[in-house]
């Protein structure tokens, strides 16, 4: 074993970006869905539209975390 090695990586880097690119979406979905939650226990009047708004967001947010899976795919080397 040389003593000048420190690490070594090995595999697919790609998955280290998926991970990386999960953190942000991860983040997004729980300040949405808090928000969410905090909109409907001031105004339960209208829990209804604000869950639909909710469940738009969530796609929205989950496009992201797939684009990153997507882009760890293509961008190998």
């Amino acid at each position: 074993m040389d003593v000048t090695t420190l690490a070594e990586v090995s595999g697919n880097i790609g998955t280290v970006g998926y991970g990386l690119a999960a953190v942000g979406p991860g983040i997004g979905l729980g300040i949405l869905i808090g928000k969410t939650i905090e909109g409907i226990a001031r105004q339960p009047e209208v829990a209804g539209q604000l869950r639909a708004t909710m469940f738009i967001g969530v796609a929205f947010v989950e496009v992201l975390a797939l684009l990153g899976l997507v882009a760890g795919f293509l961008f190998t080397a």
